[in-house]
């Protein structure tokens, strides 16, 4: 992947892939960049140039270093690192029209206090609130968290369901999911409105990734069991399928929830899934694997009965499942630790 040479429209500058995997960090291909972009007036092409500054800096530092050039490496970095900066910062603040992407961007950065900033939320706060105003999705879903939590802003709940409302019409995915869950449950000060809840959440499944998986997984939590909120019962019927289907997608865009229900699932036969400890095993796993505390305690019990042709019983592996799980205060697990069928090691 390497810097382009066309100066033609901006998508022909952006940065293209090339045959072979040579990173595309070295400071002659730096300064080449850096020519080109010299008066460019796209603030996505400018933009697209200094977020390529930051790996840039961040990869020939550390070839520095490993040269023995510590401390050349050290200045390259912190040199690179500055322009990025300043240059994300012009484009936030131009009065003209400022770049909204830029906005988002800088206002993570005060946020997590990278790029050399200290943390102020604060600051972040009225750069998600600067981007809301031109419309950006994930910002304006940042500017409710804000008045959710009360980080940079006052605590005001009436003006995140706003602020929610408006990203999930601009159709980010976490807003919906979030919108869903508040208007399902009567959360924020806000009347249920379950009609309206499981609609946004329908939506959210559909455009749900890696990042958003959660809209799916509360779908089949429904689908399972709609007695969970009585009232949906007639929006969201009574259907194993459906629900084995949801949490499925959900799982293999790796949310550890959805890989603990399946693997309790094909461990008891029950929502239409057979009984297959393979399976079981395998979903228990990738959930304990992220730290899930109910798959670490039900992986735990496979350890300790085994599984025939495929688990050996291992009491010592069993205690020590049960232990991690204990230890993030799971009562279950805390329970198992200390009784006799889960001997200490």
């Amino acid at each position: 992947m390497k810097p382009t040479t066309n100066t033609g429209s901006a998508d022909s500058r952006r940065l293209e892939a090339s045959d072979d995997d040579t990173p595309p960090y070295t400071r002659a291909l730096v300064d080449e960049y850096r020519a080109r972009m010299k008066g460019d007036p796209d603030p996505e092409a400018q933009f697209t140039f200094a977020k390529y500054l930051i790996e840039a800096a961040r990869f020939i530092g550390e070839e520095m270093t490993k040269a023995g050039d510590a401390r050349g490496g050290k200045k390259y970095r912190d040199n690179m690192l500055a322009e990025s900066l300043r240059q994300i910062k012009r484009l936030a603040t131009v009065a003209s029209r400022p770049y909204s992407e830029a906005q988002f961007f800088l206002g993570n950065m005060y946020g997590t206090g990278q790029l050399g900033l200290a943390v102020d939320h604060e600051q972040a706060y009225q750069l998600y609130m600067q981007a809301s105003k031109q419309d950006h999705p994930a910002a304006t879903y940042r500017t409710a968290v804000c008045n959710e939590l009360g980080a940079g802003t006052q605590k005001a709940v009436y003006r995140a369901v706003i602020f929610y409302r408006k990203a999930a019409n601009l159709r980010d995915t976490a807003a919906m999911y979030k919108l869903g869950v508040i208007l399902l449950k009567g959360l924020l000060e806000q009347p249920s409105d379950e009609r309206e809840g499981t609609a946004w959440l329908h939506r959210a499944s559909q455009q749900a990734d890696e990042e958003n998986p959660h809209a799916l997984h509360e779908l089949a939590m429904l689908y399972e069991t709609p007695s969970l909120l009585a009232r949906v019962q007639s929006l969201v019927p009574m259907d194993h399928q459906m629900a084995r289907g949801l949490y499925t997608q959900a799982a293999q865009l790796g949310y550890a929830s959805s890989q603990y229900r399946l693997g309790v699932h094909y461990e008891c036969g029950t929502l239409g899934c057979p009984v297959d400890p393979r399976k079981s095993i395998a979903w228990l796993s990738r959930a304990a694997d992220q730290g899930d505390a109910e798959a670490e305690l039900s992986l735990s019990g496979w350890f300790l009965t085994g599984a025939e042709g495929l688990l050996v019983p291992n009491e010592a592996e069993a205690y020590l499942w049960a232990r991690k799980s204990a230890n993030k205060g799971l009562a279950k697990a805390e329970f198992a630790v200390g009784c006799e069928c889960c001997p200490a090691i």
